[in-house]
C-alpha cells in the first residue's frame, strides 16, 4: 500500500499512452513488428511496476546491479532505436520530397517552354515521364495471311 499511489500514476500513463496507440491504429501505418513491441513493451512496463522485485532478480540473472539499473539500459538502447528510426524516415520523406520536386520543376519548365515557343518545340521527356514505343507501321505487300 505504501508505493500504490505512484504505481497508479505509472499504470495510468501506460494505459494512456496504449489506448492513444490504438486510436490511431488504423491510422497510423506502423508494421505488425512494430504494434507488436510496442504491446510487449506496455504489458511488461505494467507488470514490472506491479513486481519490481522480478526486475530486480531479472538484473541480477542478467549481471545488472539493480533492476532500475537494467531499466535505465533497455530505455537507453530503446531510445537510440527510436532516434534512429526517425533519423531513416526523415530522409526517406527528404528524398521523396526532392524526387517530387525535381519532378514538378521539369513539368513546368516544360509547360512553360510550350507556351513560349508554341507547340512547335519537341517534348520535353523528363525521367519521371517514360516514352512508350511506338508500333513500326505495317506494310500490307509483306503481310501474309
Amino acid at each position: 500500500m505504501k508505493y500504490f499511489w505512484i504505481q497508479l500514476l505509472l499504470i495510468a500513463g501506460s494505459v494512456s499512452m496504449a489506448l492513444m496507440f490504438i486510436r490511431t491504429w488504423g491510422q497510423a501505418k506502423n508494421r505488425a513488428w512494430k504494434r507488436i513491441a510496442f504491446s510487449l513493451f506496455v504489458i511488461v512496463n505494467v507488470y514490472a511496476v506491479l513486481r519490481p522485485t522480478d526486475v530486480t532478480w531479472v538484473a541480477h540473472q542478467l549481471g545488472v546491479g539493480r533492476g532500475t539499473d537494467l531499466v535505465l539500459y533497455v530505455m537507453v538502447l530503446a531510445m537510440g532505436f527510436l532516434t534512429l528510426n526517425t533519423f531513416l524516415r526523415f530522409r526517406s520523406l527528404e528524398k521523396k520530397l526532392t524526387d517530387l520536386a525535381r519532378t514538378v520543376a521539369l513539368a513546368e519548365g516544360a509547360r512553360h517552354n510550350d507556351a513560349r515557343l508554341g507547340s512547335t518545340a519537341a517534348p520535353v521527356v523528363t525521367e519521371a515521364v517514360v516514352a512508350e514505343p511506338k508500333p513500326e507501321p505495317v506494310d500490307s505487300d509483306t503481310v501474309k495471311a
